[in-house]
Parts: structure tokens; C-alpha cells; sequence
């Protein structure tokens, strides 16, 4: 898929500008007044009104990520996690804000596993499912330690929307019928995001009193009130009610994290990005240094296509093998992400034939589903940056609400592996450094992403599951394969994906020709048309000589 398919395969879309409130562009092309992308039109407006009022990208991000958690309940929430890749121009520093959730105390290895099998949905439905929420913390320290604004200004939008209401769309009716059954389980939950037990009509209005009064309370006296205060009493006692084994020793012990960023460099540009418990920053690293050692320009569509599978193939099964929460196991991720390695890795690759998963490891296949997140990107007129990634893992979590708290939970348990060989709901499989232990936090592949080079900076990243890394290296290629910078191109264009099991090359329907896709299974590749596209990236690229700024939403997102 050389540099001409990284322009191709486009097909028809409908693209609505997230900054329609503005009046600004509806393409990249053209330039816009707010440096913010959100996957909801309500968190942007939110995010620009705070630059508006004298805030910085920290303080804007406050306010996206907490109107997220109130429009988007079945991709993030306060009682969910994420990763903040964060810019500081003042100091021209990068740091990365490790919000991802843990494992409670009273976690067990094989608590999920019966007789080599997972038991039911234990480990994506109910209290069970729930890891120790991270966002709350992470909306603190941002505020307290790098924004100029208080809590109670950023915050406001979210307060306000959750107790006024807000008119669903149909990508709220769509996301809440697929999981339709596994909301009704829950009264509480139901009974705020269903109509009558069923699917709300489309411009319902969807209103969490509860919710507003918890973000009311964070806002007022901080995170310890959702750790230790009477917020933690009451998420304590729901989820022990409901068969859960939450603590408030968990709550009280839970810690952000302030991680070094991972970096390295491909052609020319400098890549910051996620480091572990994120699995993306190495999985890149490997891959797209793999890819360096080809002469690019020169390949044809297909053969593109299959080299870069290839080398997700082996980003993806090292991914399996050696990578867990650094706080708990030895990671060789020097070695991983080093130019050397990936020329060892390159060594093994035919340009005219597929090496055979299970000839790189031993694990089983297996087909997942597919799941939700959010992303958003923001840079302000001081230069300062942020691209955060947030996640209750599937669609609505856990689909198990709190009580009287309005938090709906998470279902990141899932993350972990079950047990070695036994996939999550995406297919993904691992081995022992992932497995689950107390107070540990779950690999991720979560992916919030810097560029740099000559041009400029960019700032992406998705949402997509397993596929995040996948969707974040098709856009550094496009940026870094084409002289003209197109972030509505970036978003655009489709995707394919190899996360090395199952064996096989997953496309989004409709972007790609048969005769590519007969190519490539002559190479000894498996196709496989998904179901539905994939993923909702949101991307801004600033121009280092110009000083302008333009940013795109995916089009397969609102």
C-alpha cells in the first residue's frame, strides 16, 4: 500500500463539523478558530468556551474529558480510565499521565476461569467486571498541578448537561441497542439510559441527576471525595451489594501515575507516544521502524499492505508475549523498541509470501468483538498540548451503575488476561505478564499520540480496541508519506488491521477492491471484511511556519 493508496480507496461520507457551534471549517483544508477535536460536539463547545475564558489546553481538557463522561456514556466516564499525553510549552516538556484503572485487593488470578474456560460474562458484565476508575484522580491533577482555571469553572459544563439533559442522537440509539440486553440487567442502569425498558426515541432527552450531583461534588472538594469521601462509602457498598469486591482500601490506594513518555524517531520525525501499561508505544515502535528499512515509495498497493501486516503481526505477538504493567513484571522495552530489533524482526519477512502466526508463536486464535473508547486532541494558542485517550472498555462497561451515585462503571477486568491463551472481547491473547494481580493495571492499547518534524506537530489518536495502534500507525504513514498535510485525509481514509491472532487481515467493508484483496490472499494472507468501519480519530496538526492550525473528525463518528 504504497504512497498511492495512502490517497485511495476514499469512499463517499457525509462529514458534519464538530465546530458547527463556531462556524468554523468543515474540512481540513480550511483552517478553525478552537484547537480542539472531540468525538461530541457538546465536549468541543465546552473546551473552547474555557480557552475563551482565559484557560489553557490543561483546563480545556478537564472540561472535554468530563462532558464525554455525561454524551458519551457508552465510550468513557468518571468511573472508567485513560492515558493524557501531555505538552508543557513553557518548559517545552512531555509527560504522560497514567489514569488506567486497577485490579482491586481482593483480585485473583483465575477468578474468571473455570475448567480452562472463562466463566459467562463475569469478566465483562457486572460489578465484577469493574477495575478501580481513574479519571477522577487524573481530572484533579490536571486542574491542580498545570491548568489556570478551578475545577468547579471547568467542570460546569459537564454538571449542567447531566442535570439539564441533552438530546440523544441515533448513534446513542444505535450503541444502546447492541447492548440492549446487557443494560436491561441492571435496573439502575436502565432506568437511565433506557425508554421504558427499551431503546430511547432519537432527540430523547437524557438526563443523570445522580451523575450531576457526583461531578458537582469532584468539582467542589477534588478527587479525594470520590477516593475517600462519601462518594467512595456509597461505590464501596454498591458494588459488595452487587456481588463485586471492591474496597474502600482500594479506593483510598488508588494513584495517577506520571510516566516518561515512549519516543523514537521514523524518517526524519519525531514519535511521543504512550509507554507502558499501553501497549501502543512499542507496538509502533517495532512497526513502524520495520517498515523504515523498506524503500517505501517504490512499493505497490498490495505489497505495502502486506509488508505493514507483517510487521503488526510481529508487533502484535510481542505485544502477547513480554508485555504487562511495568510496576509489577521486567519488560525488556529497550530492546523492544530498539532499531535493532525490528531489523532482526524485518530479517524474517518475505516480500512475496505470509509468515504463519503460529510459526511466531504458539498461542491460539480466537474472534472478538468490537469496542468503544474516546479520543480527543487540543493545542492552545501558547503551544501547549494534549491527546488523551479514555476508556470504559465495552460499550456502556460493565452496564452496572453505582447505585446512587450515577457512575457507571468500567469493564476493563477484561483487559487482563484470563489466563494464558484465553482471549479478551477482542481477541487478544497474553501470557503471564498481563495476568491479573492486585492493585495491577491491565495492558492497554490505548495510543495518544505526538509528531514531529519540519512541518510541524501533530496530535492524534482513536478509540477502536485492539485496532487503536493499527488506525494510529496508518496515520503517522499518511502524514509522513505525503508532502501535503491532510488531516481530514488522515481520518478519512480506510483502514486494515493484523493484531497477529486471529491470523488474518481484517478490512473495514466498502474501502478496498477485491483484486487488492485477492493479491494479498495469493501471499498467503486470510481477509476478512468487518462488520461495520472501525474507530473515530480525531487529529490537529499545527504548522510550524505558518502558525495556523487545522484539525479533522472522523467521519465514521458524529
Amino acid at each position: 500500500m504504497g504512497k498511492s493508496i495512502l490517497k485511495s480507496f476514499i469512499y463517499p461520507v457525509i462529514f458534519l463539523s464538530q465546530f458547527f457551534f463556531f462556524g468554523a471549517a468543515t474540512s481540513s483544508d480550511e483552517f478553525f478558530d478552537c484547537g480542539i477535536r472531540s468525538a461530541h460536539p457538546l465536549a468541543t463547545q465546552a473546551g473552547c468556551d474555557v480557552l475563551k475564558k482565559g484557560g489553557n489546553a490543561f483546563d480545556a481538557a478537564v472540561a472535554v474529558s468530563s462532558v464525554l463522561a455525561v454524551v458519551e456514556p457508552f465510550s468513557s466516564g468518571i468511573g472508567g480510565g485513560g492515558f493524557y499525553l501531555l505538552h508543557l510549552a513553557e518548559n517545552n516538556e512531555n509527560l504522560f499521565l497514567d489514569a488506567r484503572e486497577m485490579a482491586p485487593l481482593q483480585s485473583k488470578p483465575d477468578q474468571y476461569v473455570r475448567d480452562g474456560k472463562a466463566i459467562g460474562k463475569l469478566s465483562v458484565q457486572g460489578p465484577m467486571a469493574a477495575a478501580i476508575p481513574g479519571i477522577p484522580a487524573a481530572l484533579d491533577k490536571i486542574s491542580r498541578d498545570y491548568g489556570k482555571l478551578s475545577l468547579p469553572e471547568t467542570m460546569s459544563y459537564s454538571i449542567e448537561l447531566a442535570n439539564k439533559g441533552f438530546p440523544i442522537d441515533e448513534r446513542y440509539r444505535k450503541l444502546t441497542k447492541y447492548r440492549l440486553d446487557r443494560l436491561r440487567k441492571d435496573p439502575v442502569t436502565a432506568g437511565i439510559f433506557l425508554y421504558s425498558d427499551d431503546v430511547p426515541p432519537e432527540g430523547w432527552l437524557l438526563k443523570q441527576e445522580k451523575l450531576s450531583d457526583t461531578l458537582s461534588l469532584i468539582s467542589r472538594k477534588g478527587a479525594t471525595e470520590f477516593y475517600q469521601g462519601k462518594i467512595a462509602e456509597r461505590l464501596v457498598d454498591s458494588v459488595r451489594t452487587a456481588g463485586g469486591v471492591w474496597t474502600k482500601s482500594d479506593l483510598e490506594n488508588y494513584k495517577i501515575i506520571t510516566r516518561e513518555p515512549l519516543s523514537f524517531h521514523f524518517r526524519g520525525a519525531k514519535i511521543t507516544t504512550a509507554p507502558l501499561p499501553s501497549s501502543g508505544g512499542l507496538v509502533m515502535a517495532q512497526v513502524l521502524q520495520i517498515m523504515d528499512g523498506f524503500d517505501l515509495e517504490t512499493l505497490d498497493d498490495t505489497d505495502f499492505a502486506h509488508l505493514l501486516a507483517e510487521a503488526m503481526k510481529r508487533g502484535y505477538s510481542d505485544r502477547a508475549i513480554y508485555m504487562g504493567d511495568p510496576d509489577f513484571i521486567e519488560v525488556p522495552s529497550d530492546r523492544l523498541s530498539s532499531v535493532e530489533y525490528a531489523n532482526q524482526r524485518r530479517a524474517g519477512i518475505s516480500i512475496s509470501k505470509a509468515t504463519p502466526s503460529r510459526e511466531l508463536s504458539e498461542l491460539h486464535s480466537f474472534s472478538g468483538e468490537s469496542s468503544e473508547t474516546t479520543h480527543f486532541s487540543i493545542i492552545d494558542s501558547e503551544g501547549n498540548r494534549v491527546s488523551a485517550t479514555l476508556s470504559i472498555n465495552g460499550l456502556f462497561g460493565a452496564a452496572f451503575t453505582a447505585g446512587d451515585t450515577g457512575v457507571l462503571l468500567n469493564n476493563h477486568m477484561n483487559d487482563f488476561v484470563l489466563a494464558p491463551g484465553i482471549p479478551n472481547m477482542y481477541g487478544l491473547v497474553g501470557t503471564t505478564p498481563n495476568l491479573i494481580q492486585p492493585q495491577k493495571r491491565p495492558l492497554s492499547s490505548m495510543s495518544p499520540t505526538f509528531v514531529e518534524d519540519k512541518r510541524g506537530v501533530l496530535i492524534l489518536g482513536t478509540p477502536g480496541g485492539s485496532r487503536i495502534i493499527s488506525m494510529v500507525i496508518l496515520g503517522i504513514l499518511d502524514f509522513m508519506l505525503n508532502t501535503e498535510v491532510d488531516a481530514y485525509r488522515m481520518v478519512e481514509k480506510p483502514r486494515f488491521h493484523h493484531q497477529f491472532i486471529p491470523d488474518r487481515i481484517e478490512v473495514e467493508p466498502g474501502g478496498f477492491s477485491e483484486e487488492w484483496m485477492d493479491a494479498l490472499e495469493d501471499k498467503g494472507h486470510k481477509v476478512k471484511i468487518g462488520s461495520r468501519k472501525w474507530g473515530n480519530m480525531q487529529v490537529i496538526f499545527s504548522d510550524r511556519k505558518t502558525g495556523r492550525t487545522q484539525g479533522a473528525n472522523d467521519p465514521r463518528g458524529r
